[in-house]
């Protein structure tokens, strides 16, 4: 199934290192806000490292040492310390410099992808920094995207040599990784070499690859040591060689709650926005927030739980707060801002502020989920519709070819769709569900978790505001009388007319990666499963009936 995407920006080096200085330059008083900046500008280095470090693997076909790349790691790595240094009170100065990488020879334009375990899965670099204390690597290999920044924190912690990265390529259930002789004589000449990455995922495959070259290469398992981002299994896609060697190689791993709630750090950075807690922390992660919003088990609607973001219950004063992660740098400065511009509209909860990637906004322990009045769901997808303007996502061509493939898996028929014209793009709710909506007892309805799917870890991104329509009609069971007047206070809110041409064309695009979002979660949810295929069948009985209507 097609639903996974890569969200990359394509950037000019020395515009980015001019970026990177600016903010190097800038004072910030001691504290979280300092360690919070030092920590933004070790994701935007990292992702400069790996945007010239892919660039050299397109030109060579291999990834190897260069100038460019040891220099960039090299400032990487001065980063790391100072985090290592600053964490967890933010008082530590750092004296990084980007002078060396700026005098190198740069690429015209490089591509920089985000590193999802920051933004998406509250990966920590300050959790690696925990894990490879005790560590004895004297190598470090870093899995692009986000293994450039954390072998650069193994490195600083253990004095490792200068870490080098590489890009895991082909089918994603069969990585491959091609590396510069070179650097194989370089890793065979002992010692303990640490494989950086988040994950495992579904296949494992990345590090699986890494390890395969190694291992294929004369290096004895008992030299490898794998830095995971979670102390889980590899997914159901994992071949029986890496799974059988997962189950017996080193794995250093301390999980973000591990790193924030035993200390209460976490605690503390709540209570400077919230006042003194009256209990502890209370995990809804993983679909626990279902406990306190339904009656009955039997009710829950389904969850893939290793999506969900961690989120964390907290009472101060005789009020209820989450606090959820929304990113670290700037993916959670653009949550912050855009909750605030939202509840501020009257959609969304309030918002106390924003600590090291948690948002924290209220909780309203006396709303339930209900289904929202179509009055409320058009002023608010008209409001996105006139205020968020972002670049297109996928184009509709990606779409379709999603839509296409998933369908021909998931129902065995060919699906021809006609491509329109791109719409106005926006960034889009990309959760219309039910189970979304909260309704307290003054009639009042709130929008949870209306901030960041537009920008997730799939293929979408921001699209026309038609995508949202779509996903209501489907969601709330909308008539066709009232996907009608929907559309209509739509287009009074936004000032913007819905192409019905878009509408028609989302619809089964949008049932399309439903589908095979949450057909891939089946395998990995075994207590999730029947919830899963429910809403499987149900988007699979939607896409077939849309499809053969077409076809009249």
């Amino acid at each position: 199934m097609l639903v996974f995407g890569d969200h990359s920006r394509t950037r000019d080096p020395r515009i980015v290192i001019d970026e990177l200085r600016t903010m190097l330059a800038a004072p910030v008083p001691p504290g979280l806000a300092r360690h919070e900046a030092l920590v933004r500008i070790f994701i935007e280095a990292s992702e400069l490292a790996q945007g010239l470090a892919d660039a050299s693997f397109a030109r060579l076909g291999r990834d190897a040492r260069a100038p460019v790349t040891d220099t960039a790691m090299e400032l990487l790595v001065e980063l790391a310390r100072a985090i290592a240094a600053s964490w967890p009170h933010g008082h530590a100065t750092h004296h990084a410099s980007v002078e060396r990488l700026a005098a190198c020879a740069l690429p015209e334009s490089i591509r920089m992808r985000r590193a999802e375990g920051y933004a998406f899965y509250a990966v920590y670099p300050e959790a690696y920094v925990a894990a490879a204390v005790g560590s004895d690597a004297r190598h470090a290999i870093g899995i692009r995207s986000i293994g450039a920044g954390l072998a650069a924190i193994v490195t600083a912690v253990t004095g490792a040599k200068l870490p080098v990265t590489v890009r895991p390529h082909g089918d994603p259930h069969r990585r491959q990784v091609a590396v510069d002789p070179a650097l194989l004589t370089e890793w065979g000449d002992g010692g303990t070499i640490a494989i950086c990455d988040e994950g495992p995922g579904i296949s494992g495959s990345s590090f699986g690859a890494v390890a395969d070259l190694l291992e294929d290469h004369g290096v004895a398992r008992a030299r490898l040591e794998c830095f995971p981002s979670h102390h889980g299994d590899l997914g159901p896609a994992a071949s029986e060689r890496h799974r059988r060697r997962w189950g017996q190689v080193r794995r250093r791993v301390i999980e973000a709650d591990a790193l924030l709630l035993p200390t209460g750090i976490l605690a503390r950075w709540i209570e400077a926005l919230v006042g003194p807690l009256s209990s502890p922390l209370e995990d809804l992660s993983a679909g626990a927030w279902r406990n306190l919003k339904y009656a009955h088990e039997a009710d829950w609607p389904p969850s893939i739980r290793y999506q969900e973001r961690l989120k964390y219950l907290a009472r101060a004063g005789g009020t209820a707060w989450l606090a959820r992660f929304v990113g670290l740098g700037r993916d959670g400065e653009h949550a912050l801002a855009r909750a605030r511009e939202l509840a501020t509209a009257g959609f969304t909860p309030q918002v106390a502020g924003l600590c090291h990637g948690f948002l924290v906004e209220r909780w309203y322990e006396d709303a339930c989920c209900a289904r929202p009045s179509l009055e409320v769901v058009g002023r608010y997808l008209g409001y996105r519709a006139r205020s968020f303007a972002a670049p297109q996502g996928a184009g509709h061509a990606a779409l379709a070819a999603m839509a296409t493939h998933n369908a021909r898996l998931a129902l065995g028929e060919h699906v021809e769709l006609v491509v329109p014209p791109p719409g106005h793009a926006v960034e889009i709710d990309g959760r219309m569900h039910r189970w979304e909506w909260l309704e307290r007892p003054d009639g009042t309805t709130i929008k949870a978790d209306a901030l960041d799917h537009h920008a997730g870890h799939d293929l979408v991104g921001c699209q026309d505001i038609a995508w949202d329509l779509a996903g209501a009609a489907i969601e709330l069971d909308l008539t066709d009388d009232e996907q009608r007047l929907l559309a209509a206070i739509v287009r009074d809110v936004s000032g913007r007319a819905v192409d019905p041409d878009l509408l028609a064309f989302f619809r089964p695009c949008y049932l399309a990666f439903q589908l095979g979002r949450h057909t891939l979660a089946i395998g990995t949810e075994p207590s999730e499963a029947a919830r899963l295929r429910a809403l499987v069948d149900r988007y699979a009985y939607a896409l077939r009936v849309t499809v053969s209507a077409d076809r009249r």
